[in-house]
């Protein structure tokens, strides 16, 4: 007679076989928005015009907003999306010959110009790095502060991305988030239909990635919010 096994065995098995089993794929929130930028063809010309122009807000208080970020002599920040350079100087400046600037880009055109830019100006403390749009490719512990400007927007995987950066973060490091404020009946139409979600959402994904919200820093800007949070 066969033996009867005991219901219990029925549920270990099923809870191993959930726990074993690989996670979810995480979808695209915003599907395709950066095949410009990692596109062999890259216009980098065009893309400095685009980014370092006195019509763009960020760029025109740059300086302002590379204070803000609290960066001192000897730490460590990575610059995701660092795009054309913008803030590499500023935060070379800042952390010093002792310091590091990684400066993450999924753009290769971007990173090879980032690096060849560095050398010319002799500085030795800044990393150009290739990340993915799911990783900014940084070691575990490796940064003090984590800085995206108008980037948060362009992460297609928002939870996979926020996951690389909480652990490329040291214990109570810091995340500063400058993005576009993106409200209903008052942003212009090409932030409502170029950025996909407004403050509070973000908010919340990165408060539910392992960050606590420390403070909005009020610089005075129009059309971008800068947030700072810190790990958790």
């Amino acid at each position: 007679m066969r033996a009867h096994r005991p219901r219990t065995w029925f549920l270990a098995a099923a809870l191993l076989a959930a726990c074993s089993a690989p996670p979810a794929a995480e979808a695209s929130v915003r599907p395709g928005i950066n095949e410009d930028f990692t596109d062999p063809g890259l216009d980098v010309d065009a893309m400095v015009r685009r980014f370092e122009g006195e019509s763009r807000e960020v760029f025109v208080h740059r300086s302002r907003i590379a204070r803000a970020t609290g960066l001192s002599p000897g730490m460590a920040v990575a610059d995701v999306g660092a795009g054309t350079g913008l803030f590499v100087d500023f935060f070379a400046r800042d952390v010093g010959p002792q310091g590091r600037v990684y400066a993450v880009e999924i753009a290769p055109k971007f990173v090879e110009r980032i690096r060849q830019r560095a050398a010319a100006r002799g500085q030795a403390q800044v990393v150009a790095v290739l990340g993915t749009d799911r990783d900014i490719g940084l070691p575990a512990d490796s940064v003090d502060v984590v800085f995206a400007c108008d980037t948060y927007h362009h992460f297609e995987f928002p939870r996979s991305t926020l996951a690389s950066i909480h652990r490329a973060l040291r214990p109570g490091g810091a995340l500063v988030l400058v993005d576009f404020e993106r409200e209903e009946g008052v942003s212009r139409p090409w932030i409502l239909d170029h950025v996909r979600c407004g403050k509070a959402a973000v908010v919340a994904e990165v408060e539910a990635a392992g960050f606590t919200r420390v403070e909005e820093v009020d610089l005075g800007l129009q059309e971008n919010y800068v947030l700072r949070f810190r790990k958790v």
